[in-house]
């Protein structure tokens, strides 16, 4: 028989009678694997970055120097221009609601369509069993996509505005939250499914009253935390044309030099955004989550 911790090779094997000998001896040879790889890894970072240096037109490390400089320059007109702040902050609000807006729309449709797709693609659940594989890879696909692509192949037919970014969100969302909302589903207790099944009931009635209550505060919680993802892919897909406060970043760093008060507001204005979602996700996860306050 082979041995498998110490190898095939008929070399002196440490003594059975002795196990701290073997320990270390397994231990040595871990470390020694460790070792080999962390120096193959470092290898391939270092030839990757001489191939990126070379590629750089601007040398990445003679660059390093100017590294804070543009943030510098950011900041020094934003702190001359600090009392037109409010007035900044009340111009881009409308903004910030579109994106906020596009990202709670986008969410709502992506998991409709998450719930459905991990239903037919959950083992002992799905409506039809061989079709479990094509759920499956469409999900992958919508999920494999990058919202920016989707985005602008949507522009291309649609134009501009909030409705592709909507529909590239909510698409790569559906991907994401179906993997999720499958994996929850099949740690389900398939016996009150049993009994809905012995009772006549039909597919939907067995998913509605047998496996969603079940699921539902853990679908809840990856929901709201897609959400704040989302938020800041609809300020993303803003740069290519989409709406939103994204729309306005891009105008305001395209300007440049005079317009940076406003590029200040802006991040600031997502930042806060951002964090308070945060965290009102986070209390509502952890309540759904754990039936309690944190």
């Amino acid at each position: 028989m082979v041995d498998i911790a110490f190898g095939p090779e008929p070399e002196k094997r440490p003594d059975p009678a002795q196990p701290s000998d073997a320990y270390l001896e397994l231990t040595r040879r871990r470390r020694m694997y460790g070792g080999i790889l962390m120096v193959i890894f470092v290898a391939l970072m270092v030839s990757g970055f001489q191939l990126a240096q070379s590629r750089n037109a601007g040398d990445f490390l003679s660059g390093l120097p100017m590294l804070m400089a543009f943030p510098a320059e950011v900041l020094s007109e934003a702190w001359a221009n600090r009392a037109e702040m409010p007035a900044l902050v009340l111009r881009f609000l409308p903004s910030l609601i579109e994106t906020i807006n596009i990202a709670a729309v986008a969410t709502l449709l992506g998991a409709i369509a998450a719930m459905t797709m991990s239903l037919l693609a959950t083992r002992g659940l799905a409506r039809w069993p061989r079709a479990i594989p094509v759920f499956r890879r469409l999900m992958d696909g919508l999920r494999a996509i990058p919202e920016i692509v989707i985005a602008l192949v949507l522009i291309f037919i649609l134009g501009g505005g909030p409705v592709p970014a909507v529909i590239a969100i909510a698409l790569h969302t559906g991907g994401a939250l179906g993997k999720l909302f499958s994996e929850v589903a099949e740690n389900a207790d398939l016996k009150p499914v049993e009994g809905l099944t012995s009772v006549g009931a039909t597919w939907g009635q067995r998913m509605w009253l047998g496996v969603i209550p079940q699921v539902a505060p853990n679908w809840l919680s990856y929901t709201l935390l897609r959400f704040e993802i989302n938020v800041r892919a609809s300020a993303i897909l803003g740069f290519v044309g989409e709406g939103g406060i994204g729309h306005d970043l891009k105008i305001a760093l395209q300007w440049g030099q005079g317009r940076y008060d406003e590029v200040v507001v802006i991040f600031l204005l997502l930042l806060l955004t951002i964090t308070f979602i945060d965290r009102i996700s986070d209390r509502a996860r952890e309540r759904l989550v754990k039936g309690r306050r944190p």
